[in-house]
């Protein structure tokens, strides 16, 4: 073989060698490393707690498989907003792909602890009414989407609830956890109702359930007393046990309705219920996580509303001697006897 074609062979031999060796990193032989997303997921508050179960079932049937191409750092804390501060800083500087966090006041410090970062937020059972949270719910803007409570038609439709159980009410208490961001927008919306009405509304406000029990003690002991119902907002107190029991107790000890969430602590329970589930927000949300995950930017997805479930407590109104109306009881989601 003369030196040109030993040349020709040598060249040959090597384009072979090169050709196989991109066939191999582009599939052939070696496997492609697949990406394996890492979510910082933040419960905020027990009541909400199994909203991550719903967001993490709905991602496993969107192809997220945990262990595999997806890996969650699951925190909980019970309304902390320190707590919320240094889980949310951790998710920062692990440089986390994406945070899910809820609810409100959690989420509020998931924008501020991302803010210029470039992690995207996705929330759940937020309100976004004074909050701050997003711009308008079809352009949430910045980094953030999420699954939105419409709380001050919530809270009116809890008025109108409670108004078809005890219809000859006239005067009804309103606990709420005090200067509480979320709870103006939903007073504002039911002091309409009430005055629409002839109704009297009466505000408890307090910061814990020491300060709620007080509340209501100098609430039954001032002239004009009486009260029909108690009617709880979408707030935190009302549903933490402390205080849950603190107002169980002051009905129960008058034979009146407690309305508005459906909870049973301690023997006190509620007649009805009128809020979203915690497992089919954290399914929507988890779409919106998708849709981030796949390229789209937070701020521009808009912001989805969750559905309310109706629950009535049959037995409890029954022990009141409360006729739940055949019209009502129609629309009930779920009804327990």
């Amino acid at each position: 073989m003369n030196t040109r074609k030993k040349i020709e062979h040598g060249l040959h031999y090597m384009f072979a060698v090169l050709l196989a060796v991109v066939w191999m990193i582009s599939g052939g032989c070696v496997e492609k490393k697949q990406k394996v997303y890492h979510v910082g997921i933040l419960s905020g508050l027990d009541f909400f707690a199994s909203t991550s179960d719903g967001f993490k079932e709905k991602m496993t049937e969107l192809g997220y498989i945990e262990g595999s191409n997806i890996i969650y750092d699951l925190q909980k804390t019970n309304f902390d907003i320190y707590a919320y501060r240094n889980i949310l800083n951790k998710f920062v500087g692990d440089k986390v792909d994406l945070i899910f966090v809820f609810p409100t006041e959690a989420t509020q410090e998931a924008k501020a602890a991302t803010k210029g970062t470039g992690v995207p937020v996705v929330f759940a059972n937020v309100f976004i009414e004074d909050t701050g949270i997003v711009d308008s719910v079809r352009q949430p803007g910045g980094n953030i989407t999420g699954v939105r409570w419409a709380g001050p038609d919530i809270a009116v439709q809890h008025f109108e609830i409670m108004r078809e159980m005890v219809p000859n009410a006239t005067r009804m208490f309103i606990p709420y956890l005090k200067e509480y961001p979320i709870v103006k927008s939903q007073l504002e919306a039911l002091r309409l109702a009430f005055a629409a009405e002839g109704l009297t509304m009466i505000e408890l406000p307090a910061g814990n359930a020491a300060e709620l029990e007080a509340e209501f003690k100098m609430k039954a002991e001032s002239a004009n007393s009486k009260t029909d119902a108690i009617l709880m907002l979408a707030e935190p107190l009302c549903v933490s046990p402390d205080a849950f029991t603190v107002i169980g107790k002051f009905a129960d000890e008058r034979n009146i309705p407690v309305g508005g969430t459906l909870i049973s602590i301690g023997g006190h329970e509620a007649v009805f219920g009128l809020i979203p589930q915690n497992i089919p927000v954290g399914r929507q949300a988890a779409y919106l996580a998708d849709k981030v995950l796949r390229g789209a930017e937070a701020g521009t997805i808009p912001v989805v509303t969750a559905e309310c479930y109706l629950q009535i407590n049959f037995k409890a109104a029954n022990k009141l001697g409360i006729t739940v109306p055949d019209g009502l009881l129609s629309r009930a989601n779920e009804i327990i006897h």
